[in-house]
């Protein structure tokens, strides 16, 4: 395998530890706020990574131009997405988790 393939497989597998970290806070965390923090950061990290190491191992091309576009999408949504559910949640009379002293 050449460097590039050695570093787009190590890029892609550090995405996937970011997804795999934010499916565990998905799990994990207690309410729908922390829950979207966690998601919303590891997610665009994750993404972020993963489609880097899918463009580096294509090369330039269109695959390359569709990938770049995908991940603009990713950027300009996600956020978004993030600020909607969030929003929703406290509108419809949700209260952020607090944790109670012993």
């Amino acid at each position: 395998m050449s460097v590039m393939s050695l570093t787009a497989v190590a890029l892609v597998l550090a995405g996937v530890f970011f997804l795999v970290v934010a499916a565990i806070g998905m799990v994990r965390l207690p309410d729908v706020f922390a829950r979207s923090h966690a998601l919303s950061l590891t997610d665009s990290l994750g993404a972020l990574l993963v489609l880097s190491g899918l463009a580096l191992y294509q090369g330039v091309g269109v695959n390359l131009f569709k990938i770049l576009a995908v991940l603009g999408l990713i950027y300009l949504l996600n956020p978004v997405i993030t600020h909607a559910t969030v929003r929703a949640a406290l509108r419809s009379g949700l209260t952020p988790w607090v944790r109670k002293s012993p």
